[in-house]
């Protein structure tokens, strides 16, 4: 039984005809027959009585087309809902971030994407890359941008932003009046980190195997939870960090913290548009997707200070 069958069953009963309901289904009367033999061995009884000028449902034939019908109307609305779901943006979508897109970038973004598509409500996730991307593996969220590239065959990363990650020392540090450093005045100074799993820490781990130094040479006095109290802990005179551009942009425009070029040592990096290779993306997950590789341009989060 299916539900081809089923609805030649019904045309058959309201039509009280073989050839006629053969015609609205564009069927030959035999085909016709057939199925509704198809559906009698099925139930195991008879279901239509064909009687001489008119074909009738049994009992039994009555009771299968109350079903039939709902069943039908079932099918209708599920194609209705699905086709007008496709068609429309609105739900609730939820995205993640790492902490500079999730902190700095996404949110200018998602405010665009609200104009734009006004009956979507938007869920931000911001955690440190390795937290993304679990959630994105667990299908808690749809789209994340993480600062890290992962190595694993169910996800799928494309490039989003480039970054340039500078040193940052406040305004009146002894190097305040340079634009730039050499790696080995940088491994004496007082340092701080971000914590384990942070794309940031990952991206200056790489960079500094690639110059033929590690972590340990740095000297670092403390590990921090997050980019904003890496900041803040520069301010204070903590140590000095690497961090984004993006995340410090207001201090660097106003002069409060200076970002310098650490010669020998490549800090270029990339943010990650990155999602579950084998989920396909809904409808605002994929208008998402779409808007960020329109908008992102036009909404450029490198300070004016390094441009």
């Amino acid at each position: 039984m299916d539900l081809w069958q089923l609805n030649i069953f019904c045309k058959v009963v309201e039509q009280r005809s073989f050839s006629k309901a053969g015609k609205q289904a564009h069927l030959s009367q035999p085909t016709v027959s057939s199925h509704i033999k198809d559906l009698e061995n099925h139930f195991g009884c008879r279901l239509i009585d064909r009687l001489a000028k008119e074909a009738v449902p049994t009992k039994e034939g009555e009771l299968l087309y109350h079903y039939a019908r709902r069943l039908i109307g079932l099918r209708n609305e599920a194609e209705d809902a699905l086709r007008q779901f496709k068609e429309s943006v609105e739900g609730h979508l939820i995205v993640g971030g790492s902490t500079i897109p999730g902190g700095y970038v996404l949110p200018r973004l998602i405010g665009g994407y609200l104009k734009k598509y006004p009956k979507v409500y938007v869920s931000l996730r911001v955690g440190d890359t390795g937290q993304i991307v679990a959630d994105i593996l667990s299908g808690k969220i749809e789209l994340g941008v993480v600062g890290a590239r992962i190595s694993d065959n169910h996800l799928k990363q494309t490039i989003f932003l480039k970054d340039d990650m500078r040193l940052i020392i406040p305004r009146d540090h002894k190097w305040g009046t340079q634009k730039k450093i050499d790696l080995e005045m940088l491994l004496r100074e007082r340092f701080i980190v971000r914590e384990s799993g942070s794309g940031t820490l990952k991206s200056i781990q790489h960079n500094l195997n690639k110059s033929g130094y590690s972590l340990k040479h740095l000297n670092i006095v403390s590990e921090l939870g997050s980019t904003e109290s890496v900041v803040q802990g520069i301010k204070s005179n903590l140590g000095l960090s690497i961090v984004s551009p993006i995340a410090v942009a207001d201090e660097l425009n106003s002069g409060t913290l200076k970002a310098l070029k650490i010669e020998g040592l490549n800090l270029r990096r990339h943010f990650y548009l990155t999602r579950h290779k084998h989920r396909s993306l809904s409808p605002l997950g994929q208008a998402f997707k779409s808007y960020l590789s329109h908008s992102l341009a036009a909404q450029n989060p490198i300070p004016r200070s390094l441009k």
